[in-house]
């Protein structure tokens, strides 16, 4: 049988590890040093790209990297797109530019440039972030409806009213859902 070993007074043997750890701590750090390269601080912005533009414009473009100036007043987000959609998304710059910046919380972008690519290997050169799926919308049953309109009936104003109803409508099937879930 082997004995443990003994320390002189005062040291004490290095810590290892303490079991098993989640594979995202472990490459977190990496991830982010990485993307922080291509001027990525918030790497929301990379993994949630079609939540933050919308689903047709996020098939069309991949953001590639952020540039921030020596002066400091705004960053440059570069977006790559194909030849062929970049004229509709040119439309559409002001709006990313403005979700992207409500995607920081601040006005961090001051600008939106648009690289054109040949359509081939769109994709296949870019990190492969992934959109998360949409939740699938859960069926409004009747009750749930007259329930709504109970609860938000004695509302004078017909927008506020109708607002509220449909937060109910909203509240009582997630409730309902997550119930039959169970």
């Amino acid at each position: 049988m082997a004995s443990k070993p003994t320390y002189s007074k005062g040291y004490s043997p290095p810590r290892r590890g303490r079991g098993f750890a989640a594979m995202s701590g472990l490459i977190q750090t990496r991830v982010k040093s990485a993307g922080e390269k291509r001027g990525f601080a918030v790497m929301r912005l990379l993994t949630h790209w079609s939540e933050i533009v919308g689903e047709d414009t996020a098939k069309v473009t991949t953001p590639v990297k952020i540039g921030y100036s020596r002066d400091g007043f705004g960053a440059v987000l570069t977006v790559l797109t194909t030849g062929s959609n970049a004229p509709m998304v040119q439309m559409q710059v002001q709006q990313i530019r403005d979700r992207v910046n409500a995607c920081y919380g601040y006005s961090a972008i001051s600008r939106v440039v648009l690289t054109q690519t040949a359509p081939v290997g769109f994709r296949e050169g870019q990190a492969a972030f992934e959109a998360k799926p949409a939740k699938a919308k859960v069926p409004v049953t009747p009750e749930v409806k007259e329930t709504s309109a109970k609860l938000a009936g004695d509302v004078a104003d017909d927008g506020l009213r109708s607002a509220l109803e449909q937060m109910a409508v909203n509240v009582l099937s997630r409730q309902g859902a997550s119930k039959r879930n169970k």
